[in-house]
């Protein structure tokens, strides 16, 4: 749990996303006064009533410079592609993405924010990993255009430490999951494998056990960016992961005996393995265990219980 920080005024950019609005319940909590920036005209999801909302695209300058003279922190988890949709339009993915969050890093430099938390990914910059659990230290050669926008404005951001001064730490987080998480939208298979089993479809599999990735749960993921904030050293990169390899077979081998209690088969249907796709990616986070005491306290199986049981809840709805 984060300590308690009164009169720290903190703004969280995509606050009210799968990830963001578990951050922004956790900091809120620690007593700090929060403002979550979004584009949509409502959150879209519960936050708690002290927090608040504003509408505006943070690529808009005005709004930015509106919020950040209000601000003394900024959590940045802005990002408007993900890996499948940055491949089919790699210069989209650029544009979208690089410019705003270039100027965020101007603007907060300018206003004088103590402490920036930048949201890169912990499983697109470092490439096809040449060991595992990767290190922070570890070469970064993306593979995918997502991965090389992410390491883009990690670059800037070191930049900007260095050039201004601006106090900038950098979190790379593992595949988060979780109760609440989109399905079908290119990123999040254990979302998308719960959804189809309910819908009674095939789970799509590329490659013979698909992809090896970290499934971190997003209460884990959140907690460890608050952990950043709060402990983590300005100019400094921590990875947000369990260090734990699971295939995509492997997660369904978890999910299968809770779909068949309730009388749900589980089907795959083996695809060609993409190009853009990392085979494996597991992170080693004991630096920022080092720094801020942070490790993930949800166990897997416990995980998929918990994101089983929201799936069939929203169901039943």
């Amino acid at each position: 749990m984060s300590a308690r920080i009164p009169s720290v005024r903190c703004c969280v950019i995509g606050g009210a996303g799968f990830i963001g609005a578990h951050v922004t319940r956790i900091l809120a909590g620690s007593g700090r006064d929060v403002t979550v920036l979004g584009r949509r005209d409502q959150p879209g999801v519960t936050l708690p009533g002290r927090v608040r909302y504003e509408s505006g695209d943070y690529g808009d300058r005005a709004v930015l410079r509106s919020v950040l003279s209000r601000t003394d922190e900024v959590v940045d988890l802005a990002y408007s592609t993900v890996p499948q949709t940055s491949f089919e339009d790699p210069i989209f993915d650029i544009v979208s993405n690089l410019p705003a969050s270039v100027q965020l890093l101007q603007e907060a430099a300018a206003a004088g924010i103590r402490k920036v938390v930048l949201v890169s990914s912990g499983g697109t910059v470092y490439g096809i990993a040449r060991s595992l659990p990767i290190q922070e230290d570890h070469p970064t050669n993306p593979i995918s255009p997502y991965g090389i926008t992410k390491l883009t404005i990690e670059k800037y951001a070191g930049m900007f430490g260095v050039a201004s001064g601006l106090p900038i730490v950098v979190v790379r987080p593992g595949n988060a999951y979780g109760e609440g998480q989109h399905a079908f939208s290119g990123q999040g298979f254990i979302a998308t494998a719960m959804h189809s089993i309910v819908r009674r479809q095939a789970i799509g599999i590329f490659g013979p056990r698909g992809t090896i990735r970290d499934y971190v749960h997003v209460a884990d993921v959140a907690s460890g960016i608050v952990a950043a904030l709060d402990l983590g050293e300005a100019g400094e990169i921590y990875n947000i992961g369990t260090g734990e390899a699971r295939s995509n077979l492997d997660v369904l081998s978890e999910i299968e005996p809770l779909a068949r209690t309730v009388g749900y088969e589980l089907r795959t249907t083996t695809l060609p393995e993409r190009s853009f796709d990392v085979p494996a990616n597991v992170l080693d986070s004991r630096k920022l265990a080092a720094v801020s005491g942070w490790r993930p306290s949800i166990a897997f199986a416990k995980g998929i219980e918990r994101t089983w049981s929201s799936v069939l809840d929203e169901l039943n709805r």
